[in-house]
């Protein structure tokens, strides 16, 4: 029971920071600005980040189960690096006006799954789940639980609070301290191996 809180503490702490700054959440800011409709875009977040991350950890775990100890090691450790460099670069999100309207027929709940969903696609926090997955295979569900959690503690609070969260809170210093956790993920994996 301890090793899967820790699973589930260490994969929503991973997500929620590496997700402030995030096109996601700044696509949860854009959404509330356009429907006012809190609730609909959080559940169309849970579902599409839930679903996104089911496939992410299911392809995690498949992999650490073809490749060896050692290997996998390696993989994360380089995995985990990446990603802290990739966190500290800030995201930018195109805001196609025409692309939005034409999803606007699947109401709020829909499009917002659908442009989750597809934001997620090789985004850092997908890229995270794959790593963690593999990393904690025997607990991958609890991992995409974590990841999933990580998310929603990230983006549904932008979605009441909108431009206010990126006035209060410093982006960059949030990038480096998600950047700083997966170099320390790295170290750690690897001090593990020794």
């Amino acid at each position: 029971m301890l090793e899967i809180l820790q699973t589930v503490l260490i994969s929503t702490g991973v997500v929620a920071a590496a997700e402030i700054g995030d096109k996601t959440m700044l696509l949860a800011v854009i959404l509330a600005a356009r429907f006012r409709k809190p609730l609909p875009i959080i559940l169309g977040i849970f579902v599409a980040t839930f679903l996104n991350h089911a496939i992410a950890g299911a392809l995690g775990a498949t992999l650490a189960s073809f490749i060896s100890e050692d290997i996998l090691r390696w993989v994360l450790i380089v995995s985990f690096i990446a990603m802290g460099i990739w966190i500290l670069i800030p995201d930018k999100m195109d805001d196609d006006d025409e692309s939005h309207d034409r999803l606007k027929r699947f109401g709020v709940f829909g499009t917002t799954v659908v442009l989750f969903f597809l934001a997620e696609v090789g985004d850092k926090t997908q890229i995270a789940t794959v790593a963690l997955a593999a990393r904690y295979q025997v607990e991958a569900f609890w991992v995409i639980c974590g990841t999933t959690f990580g998310l929603m503690i990230a983006d549904a609070p932008a979605v009441f609070i909108g431009n206010k969260l990126a006035e209060k809170i410093s982006m960059k210093l949030m990038r480096q301290i998600a950047a700083a956790i997966f170099f320390i993920l790295a170290v750690a994996v690897f001090i593990e191996g020794l």
